[in-house]
């Protein structure tokens, strides 16, 4: 019999495998408290755990942490991935599928800010395409209110702000 601890561990990672971008906590926590594995701690101590055993790394971004498994950490799930049944394998590959287009978005659409040498904030907006940059964008905002705000709707807006860039870029000049 597995350990549990052990178990929400190779969960951990083996999400981390089925997809080719990084996870959320959010997005962990969703599919192993929704599925009643465990609770909330639990899984915030596996995760804490595995980040400590540099079996995956964690990138902050704001409010949000960012998963994704290390070469080391692939090479644990190799050895005992037998350890999970094959029952919660496939509950993850469903989850997986049916959530993919929406995790990879969330994933993918970056903000953050930080406080310029004027005093402005500066808003810093992307969307990645696996590791390559699909539009970048900085914008400077006077107040922190603001640069929140941006950041908030960024993940809404993205998309229409990259096809209005990239249209009106492309537009044949008369």
């Amino acid at each position: 019999m597995t350990d549990a601890r052990t178990l929400y561990k190779l969960i951990i990672l083996y999400m981390l495998r089925r997809v080719t971008f990084p996870l959320t906590n959010a997005q962990i926590t969703e599919f192993i408290v929704g599925k009643g594995y465990t609770d909330y701690f639990h899984v915030q101590e596996a995760i804490s755990d595995l980040i400590d055993a540099k079996l995956i790394t964690s990138e902050r971004l704001r409010n949000t942490s960012l998963y994704q498994a290390t070469i080391d950490g692939e090479n644990t799930l190799e050895y005992f991935s037998y350890m999970i049944s094959d029952a919660i394998k496939n509950e993850i590959d469903d989850f997986v599928r049916e959530n993919a287009f929406e995790m990879r978005n969330e994933s993918n659409t970056k903000s953050d800010y930080s406080l310029t040498e004027s005093r402005e904030y500066a808003v810093h907006c992307w969307v990645q395409e696996g590791k390559e940059p699909l539009i970048d964008l900085t914008v400077n905002v006077p107040t922190e209110e603001e640069a929140e705000r941006v950041c908030a709707n960024w993940p809404e807006k993205s998309q229409e702000i990259y096809l209005y860039v990239l249209e009106t870029l492309l537009e044949n000049q008369r």
